[in-house]
């Protein structure tokens, strides 16, 4: 039988002793609530359903989420590591003190509506500047692992992942934004204007190859085949190796990369960035001077990975197939590489004006 006892504060203390189950104890303020929830305990003990809820109770989302990014975050690669590290944000201002058992699928619904609305951020007009739709997917899938984490490994008590119950926002429509020969002439000149040389030929090297800035960026001097022509990549988006075959242009492209003159000797980086506080060479980062130029030659919608969706569109204009698209681009199924592909219009006239009535 269960033991409630009052304690000096006032308080009720329900104490439950059974075989087979470590001593379990909980305080209430109600007496009656004691003895309710004393006598359900014991009786899912004695059916084999009892779950030692008390860890959960006890430990707060930003304890948890903190536990998260020590333990599970490092494990995953840089760049996620980073989104990461920038989605707990406003995870944490949101559910920092609910602890993990308090939080529920009306709670997470609610945290979905305010980021889609913008409640949290405000324009230069006052007004609420909504988030993208991707944005708050993300978060959710990170809110998400960490709950598969703690039901599956944590041993805290709970019973289920209350973000499966929440329906996701819908993903947004797929970037269909091409290159025109007057946007790409005034990129080229304006990158080749740069004081650093090493910005216009990975900016050339993404439109010939379809490789993501991450590709390039973080290329050794060893995965640089110029007798094959080809790139050998290691760390890819999906973890699979790939080749990627270089034309004349790319292949011309890296060959003044690997020659470099200013190269300095402590590095193996093709595209190398001036030492870090800690005096180690890191990928060369043109974020900011990639920003700057587009804005000035009026493609500020232009973001440096539509290069790739022009790439793959290329690809396919001139003929290739999809499998030899898919060889180079390193998409893994036909449906995410359509998205990537979008045809003009105007080209394909020219190709129906040939086919026989």
């Amino acid at each position: 039988m269960p033991t409630i006892v009052k304690t000096p504060s006032g308080t009720w203390k329900a104490v439950i002793r059974k075989t087979g189950f470590p001593t379990t104890i909980k305080t209430f303020r109600l007496k009656k609530d004691a003895e309710d929830w004393a006598r359900r305990a014991e009786d899912e003990m004695v059916r084999g359903l009892y779950v030692q809820r008390a860890p959960s109770e006890r430990l707060t989302f930003e304890r948890a989420i903190r536990r998260y990014l020590d333990e599970v975050t490092p494990t995953k690669r840089p760049l996620t590591q980073v989104g990461e590290l920038r989605r707990s944000v406003p995870l944490v201002e949101h559910f920092g003190k609910y602890s993990l058992a308090a939080i529920t699928p009306e709670l997470i619904s609610h945290y979905r509506d305010a980021r889609l609305a913008g409640e949290d951020r405000k324009g230069k007009d006052g007004m609420p500047v909504p988030r993208a739709t991707n944005t708050v997917r993300l978060e959710l899938a990170l809110l998400g692992h960490l709950f598969t984490v703690a039901v599956k490994e944590w041993g805290l008590g709970l019973t289920y992942n209350p973000v499966l119950n929440v329906r996701r926002p819908a993903p947004g429509a797929g970037r269909n934004r091409r290159l025109d020969a007057h946007e790409e002439a005034a990129l080229f000149a304006a990158v080749d204007r740069h004081s650093n040389p090493m910005l216009g030929w990975i900016v050339r090297i993404a439109l010939a190859t379809g490789m993501r800035s991450s590709e390039i960026t973080s290329l050794r001097r060893g995965q640089v085949d110029l007798s094959r022509r080809v790139v050998r990549l290691v760390e890819t988006k999906n973890t699979l190796p790939r080749t990627v075959p270089l034309n004349a242009q790319a292949t011309a492209l890296f060959k003044k990369a690997l020659t470099n003159s200013l190269r300095p000797i402590d590095t193996d980086l093709v595209f190398f960035g001036e030492p870090g506080r800690d005096g180690k060479r890191r990928p060369y980062n043109f974020n900011k001077i990639w920003l700057d130029i587009k804005r000035a030659v009026g493609c500020a919608d232009f973001r440096f990975h539509d290069l790739r969706h022009e790439a793959v569109s290329r690809f396919v204009e001139r003929g290739l197939s999809d499998q030899e698209v898919s060889a180079i681009s390193g998409h893994r199924s036909m449906q995410m590489l359509k998205r990537y592909t979008h045809l003009r219009a105007e080209d394909l006239v020219a190709k129906l004006d040939k086919l026989k009535a």
